[in-house]
């Protein structure tokens, strides 16, 4: 169960977080909001995909570094984990906002 369960009037209840996240990139003002504008930025800060890992995944790495970005091949399964672990790869690229 997400939520937040708060106490009022002797009673406990579980409130939903109806807020969801999304990925920033900073330059741009672009919320990723899907795989292929993903693939763009990051190729266009270096990272190339990568294919010899799990093929349920979509996975980027870097030459110059040893940093590797796995992501679940459905889009809809992308969540704040993934999330920051992009922006701590890529620092004061990318951000992480409620919305």
């Amino acid at each position: 169960m997400a939520g937040v369960w708060v106490f009022n009037n002797g009673v406990y209840r579980l409130e939903n977080s109806l807020r969801r996240r999304v990925l920033v990139h900073l330059p741009s003002g672009e919320v990723v909001s899907s795989y292929s504008s993903l693939e763009r930025i990051l190729r266009g800060l270096g990272w190339e995909r990568y294919y010899g890992g799990d093929p349920d995944l979509y996975q980027f790495h870097k030459h110059s570094s040893i940093d590797l970005i796995s992501l679940p091949k459905d889009f809809s399964k992308f969540c704040s984990v993934h999330m920051y672990d992009i922006v701590v790869k890529n620092p004061n690229v990318f951000h992480v906002r409620d919305m």
